[in-house]
């Protein structure tokens, strides 16, 4: 079977950048939609065998219906070329609310051809696949929702998780055991797992995660692991069998992802082998973070521009400067000539965190050693403007008081 796995695809996360004057979409949009293109071009001409979204096709719950439209075009065209398509539920895709449609349901809804959405935890047999080839299917799922379904109950939630992960591990692991030992088996889940690098998408991420097991992805009887939900491109079981991929998502999605390529995953999966090639998405659009301490009033704005790439480099990149320095320097950065320097970048921050230095100030008739301990640590509390300082200084006490007594 030949596979084409990608994930995250966010294409409605215009956090940066101007509308485009032809399709009246921000720029950024057309970004993701550029890499969304790259994909199903190659699904189509390479001819693929079926295609796994592993889950969150926009930034939140409730796109807009132009977005939605974007993507239905896309999702159409693996449709009408006859490719079994995929799309599972991701945490971005879903309402908190029970029985609220989430955000991919038209194409259940309405039955499209060869495209199936996979809103539930779920074996599904070759014969119901119409593949040689079975599929486990681990859509996110909520804590509350996992409680609910599982019929679990409890307040500590490291006991509820426990619980929950001993119930999905069960279920996992009894789906394996009464597969098809003759056919390839792969697993799709939009989740955390045990031991993955988490990149930006951390600050994105809706409500509170349930991570899974590495041995459940890590089951040699698997030929595949399909994963979503992390942006970080990795293979948490490199190496071995089966892969365990986080492609990563289509684009860059802040300022987090600087550094990350971005990827899409070709695999020939068969049974005890599968071989995986990382396809690079090109013409990814460049994030550029430079950051800065101001150690001399002189030649401010020339040292600025000394952190940050030549011109050319900064061409259609969006771009960002973070500057610490003495709140009396502030005037010493000329905001203008930066920008001028930057004016070929896409988009350009200049991030300015002043610092003031806190002092403590103590009253003329007292010196630091005519203070205790208590009194001291009362002074620093006042001066670096600390919260819950009462219960503090009486946690101190208590603490000074029992160091006496013993």
């Amino acid at each position: 079977m030949k596979l084409l796995h990608f994930a995250d695809a966010h294409i409605d996360m215009a956090n940066y950048g101007r509308h485009d004057p032809g399709t009246g979409l921000p720029l950024r949009v057309l970004d993701f939609l550029k890499s969304l293109d790259t994909i199903v071009d190659t699904a189509i001409s390479e001819n693929v065998d079926m295609v796994i979204f592993a889950g969150d096709a926009y930034k939140d719950r409730s796109p807009a219906p132009t977005f939605q439209r974007e993507w239905g075009r896309r999702i159409h065209r693996l449709s009408q070329a006859s490719i079994p398509t995929f799309l599972l539920v991701g945490n971005h895709d879903m309402s908190p609310a029970a029985g609220r449609a989430h955000a991919i349901q038209e194409f259940d809804t309405l039955q499209i051809p060869h495209v199936r959405v996979l809103a539930k935890p779920q074996f599904l047999s070759a014969e119901e696949l119409g593949l040689p080839i079975q599929l486990i299917a681990m859509p996110y799922i909520s804590r509350s929702g996992l409680m609910a379904a599982l019929e679990v109950s409890g307040v500590d939630k490291a006991e509820v998780y426990s619980e929950i992960e001993q119930r999905l591990t069960d279920l996992v692991k009894g789906w394996l055991d009464d597969a098809d030992p003759g056919l390839p088996m792969i697993m799709t889940a939009h989740a955390s797992v045990q031991g993955a690098a988490y990149g930006s998408e951390r600050t994105v991420m809706l409500g509170a995660d349930f991570v899974l097991p590495a041995s459940l992805v890590k089951d040699e009887r698997l030929d595949y692991v399909a994963l979503g939900h992390i942006h970080k491109p990795q293979d948490l079981n490199e190496g071995k069998h089966p892969p365990v991929i986080y492609p990563g998502s289509i684009e860059r999605v802040d300022f987090g992802e600087a550094k990350d390529d971005k990827f899409f995953i070709i695999a020939e999966v068969a049974k005890g082998e599968t071989q995986v090639e990382w396809r690079k998405l090109e013409g990814v659009r460049k994030f550029i973070d430079r950051r800065t301490v101001l150690e001399s009033g002189e030649n401010v704005t020339e040292t600025l521009m000394s952190v940050l790439p030549k011109p050319e480099a900064l061409e259609d990149a969006i771009v960002r400067l973070t500057v610490e320095y003495p709140r009396e320097w502030d005037t010493l950065i000329d905001d203008s000539a930066l920008r001028k320097y930057a004016e070929g970048a896409f988009e350009f921050h200049l991030v300015k965190r002043p610092q003031v230095e806190a002092r403590i100030r103590l009253p003329a008739d007292q010196t630091v050693s005519s203070l205790s301990p208590l009194d001291l640590l009362d002074q620093y509390w006042k001066a670096s403007h600390t919260d819950d300082a009462e219960t503090l200084q009486q946690l101190a006490q208590e603490i000074l008081s029992g160091d006496e007594d013993g």
